[in-house]
Formats: C-alpha cells, sequence, structure tokens
C-alpha cells in the first residue's frame, strides 16, 4: 500500500481521514465512556445514515443534491438528533438511557424507508454500513479536518469543565457551571465525530471506534489524560493498520479496523492478567 500511496490519490484521501478519525474517535470517547454514553454513538450513527440515505434519495429528483456530498446532509441529520437527544433526556429525567434507543430506532426506520424508495444508490449500500477506502473524497478530507480541529479545540478550550461535568454532572449544576450549554456543545461535537467518521468505519461499527481504545486503556491507566493518549494511540494503530490491512485483503476497512481494536484490548488485558499472576508469585514467596 506504501508504495501505492503516492500513485492513487483516493488511497492517499483515506489514510489522512484514518489517521485524523483514529485520533478524533477515541479522544471524544474517553469522555463519552466515563459519562457512561457507551450507546449514543450507535444512535447518533443510525441518524447520520438516514441522513445520507435521505440525501441520496433527493439526489435522485433534485439537481442540487445529486451533486451534494451526501455526508453534509448526514453529518446536519447528526446533529439535529444529538440536540433531539437532549430534549428526550430532559423528558425523561429519571430514564435518560430510553432517549438512545428511541433515537436509534427513528434512525434505522428512516434510513430503511428512504433506502427502500430510492431506485438504485450513487453508492453500494455496504460503504455506508461498513465504510470503503474508495469512498474518502477530498470534500470529505476538508470536512473530516476542519472537524477534528474543531473537536480539539473545544477540549483544549473546555477540559476542566468538561472533565468536572463528566465525572460528576450534579456537582457540576450545583457549583454554578453551565452545565446545560457544555452539554450541548459536547453532544454537537460528538455528532460531528460520528458522521464524518462514518466515510472509513461505517455505521455500523463506528461506534467500536470511539468505545473499544478507551477500554482498553482504562485497564491500565491510572489517570484521565493517561486514557485519553493511550486511547489515541489505540486508535491510530487499529485505523492504520485496518486500513492497510483491509487494502491488502480488498475488503471493507470498518471491519478490520474494529478486529484490530478487538485485538488490542484482548491483549491488553491478557497482560494485565500475566502481571497480575506474576504479582501474586512475588507476593507468595
Amino acid at each position: 500500500m506504501i508504495t501505492d500511496l503516492w500513485t492513487y490519490s483516493f488511497l492517499r484521501y483515506a489514510f489522512i481521514a484514518a489517521l485524523v478519525i483514529g485520533f478524533t474517535a477515541p479522544l471524544i470517547g474517553s469522555f463519552i465512556v466515563v459519562r457512561r454514553m457507551s450507546l449514543i454513538a450507535d444512535a447518533l450513527s443510525h441518524m447520520t445514515l438516514a441522513g445520507i440515505s435521505f440525501s441520496l434519495f433527493l439526489g435522485q429528483y433534485i439537481a442540487l443534491f445529486a451533486d451534494l456530498n451526501p455526508l453534509y446532509m448526514g453529518t446536519l441529520i447528526s446533529v439535529l438528533a444529538a440536540l433531539g437527544l437532549n430534549w428526550l433526556r430532559g423528558k425523561y429525567v429519571h430514564f435518560q438511557e430510553l432517549s438512545i434507543p428511541i433515537m436509534m430506532s427513528a434512525g434505522m426506520g428512516l434510513s430503511a424507508i428512504f433506502i427502500s424508495l430510492s431506485r438504485g444508490f450513487s453508492v453500494d449500500l455496504s460503504t455506508l454500513l461498513f465504510g470503503s477506502i474508495s469512498a474518502v473524497s477530498q470534500s470529505d478530507i476538508t470536512l473530516i479536518v476542519s472537524v477534528a480541529v474543531l473537536t480539539f479545540l473545544v477540549i483544549f478550550i473546555f477540559y476542566k469543565q468538561l472533565l468536572f461535568l463528566s465525572f460528576d454532572e450534579e456537582q457540576a449544576k450545583v457549583s454554578g457551571l453551565p452545565s446545560t450549554m457544555l452539554h450541548l456543545l459536547f453532544m454537537f461535537i460528538v455528532a460531528l465525530v460520528i458522521a464524518v467518521s462514518m466515510r472509513i468505519v461505517g455505521t455500523l461499527l463506528v461506534s467500536s471506534l470511539i468505545t473499544l481504545p478507551v477500554a482498553a486503556a482504562l485497564r491500565f491507566t491510572s489517570s484521565f489524560k493517561q486514557t485519553i493518549l493511550w486511547s489515541i494511540i489505540f486508535g491510530e494503530v487499529a485505523t492504520i493498520g485496518g486500513l492497510v490491512l483491509a487494502y491488502d485483503l480488498d475488503v471493507a476497512p470498518g471491519g478490520v479496523i474494529v478486529l484490530i481494536a478487538v485485538g488490542i484490548l484482548a491483549a491488553v488485558m491478557a497482560l494485565e492478567k500475566v502481571m497480575s499472576f506474576k504479582k501474586k508469585e512475588v507476593q507468595h514467596e
């Protein structure tokens, strides 16, 4: 793939996208996992798929949408869905987790309708579900990099506030922190990251890239900053390694990326077990 990287522009686009997504997905995932909102990625990814399929459906009848990158509509719907999730959380104060299956169900239903109404999309359905190397365009790169920069700036500027909100939301509200504004800002960023990650990972697997590197990092890190750092390292290994293997094997990159992330988690847990066993042996002696 290294040789072909300089020959084919679509490979360069895919490599850049994987590199950026491998950074942003685990970064935002660290906060999602701590807030016990891991399934939110599934809900928003299904709404993103609904937006993409809606854009492709409109493209068959409206010239404007025929030339429009469907990821733009997917990103917009994902952001609106994030706001909808926040509204539902307010409606079900004591059952806030209900907001996630409600939104996920809506996304799946809308996707099914628009896909069935369309008589042949301009892209293969498997590309939307499992990602694709060749599907990443120059406009996608612009959007992905822009989202990454925005995500980094938001995390950098509001790191302490988001950390406080993530670990103790009730205390954050009592202390006078603008929790509603910060939560909406966080949900907005999450929606953007999930939407742009779909090009490489796909709808069905994007939540795995957000949570699995964090799950591996949590097994041995002692601070939140260490968790973020190792999550990003594991995310980069999974995305870049998955992209290379997917190209060599001619398969969808999403599945390979997720399997590598699962492998990393399994390796970390196995190493943790070995270290724990050796520690017990030393104590026994």
